[in-house]
């Protein structure tokens, strides 16, 4: 044990003390705020002029239905020729709107026609159709003998109460909510995985490049000196995560009350406007969702973020310091760290795409137990889990400990025989071999 933490306090203090992890630890924030400033002052710029287009309608069918906003300008230009109109227009505008004259509007449907050297953009041709739609509809309303402004009268909006079998009224948004909390939790620990898994890695190349690897292994076990390192690192990950946080929000709070900048486009938002939302929406709505998500199980969401953020580090850092000592230079781990980083990106896919629709599903389950995939598709399970479900949380944390354990031991084989392997590139074949050395 005591060998164990001499390894544990070699790696920490050999990352601490390393220039560019502290570079990077008081520079981070720095270009976080910095983008966040620009963002924020981009927001409150003036946007690129609108973009011009004319319009050449031969009969007069629809250019008054065409109206001006912030992102297009429209310009008649039907009193000329449609040559004409299409010579102004390649040479002044971004394109051409050429309504055609027809001997009746049903015909238009599929006429209307954008004369343009870009492509137009998705919005664009929407608003297009709209206002085409729109007119047509008009006349088929006066073709049947309706009367349209009857019609918009007569249609209703519904809106769906949502309440609890307790007599509470529960709120929209609530599983978007929920499922964003528990990812942000999932993609924290992705983060923190495959970024100082790759130390890890990193760590073992170098040693082991060096030849000092020889010289370490003579006075302690394989399995203590992978098992410091994945310590070691984990300590100074946490340790720069902590100062990112501590700066960042000192950053912030500096440059939004001493400098007056604003962190987001809300700075192009005027108090009247912010005002009118607010009333809009709803103060009693706002303290409805606060309340909401603090009668979440928090304290169960804390304690389950920090055992699956310690047994997937350790599961997927096994895997990277078993890949650092079966390779001599970080190219050739590329071919290794694909199958590694895939459950991960698999797991943030499947959480947001099933957990959403359907947190207790099949689908869901199955990979919230799974233990390469349970430390994210879990934590976004969690905040839908009720008592008939902790067996699932439970058996989950379980396996994940009892996989970390049994990968401990299949990557300490590898790393055993690995570390002391030069000049040549093991194949995944010869990875299985040294399993029964």
């Amino acid at each position: 044990m005591n060998t164990l933490f001499l390894i544990i306090k070699r790696e920490f203090i050999a990352k601490v003390r390393n220039k560019s992890f502290i570079v990077m630890t008081f520079l981070s924030p720095l270009l976080f705020v910095g983008i966040a400033v620009l963002v924020g002052y981009l927001s409150t710029m003036n946007k690129d002029k609108a973009t011009e287009i004319a319009i050449h309608d031969e009969a007069g069918y629809l250019k008054n239905n065409f109206k001006n906003d912030k992102n297009t300008h429209y310009t008649d230009l039907s009193s000329m020729s449609f040559a004409a109109a299409k010579d102004t227009a390649l040479n002044s505008y971004e394109g051409l709107l050429y309504i055609p004259k027809v001997d009746s509007l049903e015909i238009l449907k599929d006429k209307v026609e954008y004369i343009s050297e870009s492509s137009a953009s998705l919005d664009f041709i929407g608003d297009v159709e709209k206002v085409v739609d729109s007119v047509l509809t008009s006349n088929n309303f006066k073709k049947l003998g309706l009367d349209e402004s009857k019609i918009e009268n007569a249609k209703a909006n519904s809106t769906l109460k949502l309440s609890k079998f307790s007599g509470e009224e529960s709120l929209k948004g609530l599983n978007e909510i929920k499922v964003f909390i528990g990812g942000l939790m999932g993609y924290l620990i992705m983060m923190f995985i495959i970024v100082y898994g790759n130390f890890v890695m990193r760590s073992v190349i170098e040693e082991k490049t060096n030849r000092i690897i020889e010289i370490i292994i003579s006075s302690v076990k394989p399995f203590q000196l992978m098992m410091g390192k994945i310590i070691g690192n984990s300590f100074a990950g946490i340790l720069q995560f902590a100062i990112w946080l501590v700066v960042g929000l000192i950053l912030m709070f500096v440059a939004q009350n001493v400098f007056g900048l604003q962190m987001s486009s809300t700075a192009s938002v005027s108090p009247e406007m912010m005002e009118t939302a607010q009333q809009s929406v709803g103060m009693a709505k706002v303290q409805m969702y606060f309340n909401e998500i603090l009668n979440l199980p928090l304290l169960l969401m804390l304690v389950c973020f920090i055992l699956y953020f310690i047994g997937g580090y350790f599961l997927y850092s096994s895997l990277y310091a078993a890949i650092g000592a079966a390779v001599d230079s970080e190219t050739d781990s590329q071919q290794f760290l694909l199958p590694i980083i895939l459950p991960l990106i698999l797991g943030v896919y499947i959480g947001f795409f099933t957990v959403i629709n359907d947190p207790h599903g099949t689908v869901a389950t199955i990979f919230s137990i799974i233990p390469f995939t349970s430390p994210i598709v879990m934590l976004m399970r969690v905040p839908f889990l009720g008592p008939e479900h902790y067996w699932q949380l439970i058996l989950s944390i379980i396996i994940l400990f009892a996989t970390f354990v049994f990968v401990v031991w299949f990557a300490a084989k590898i790393y055993r025989v690995g570390i002391l392997m030069y000049g040549k590139k093991p194949t995944w074949k010869e990875l299985f071999k040294w399993l029964k050395y």
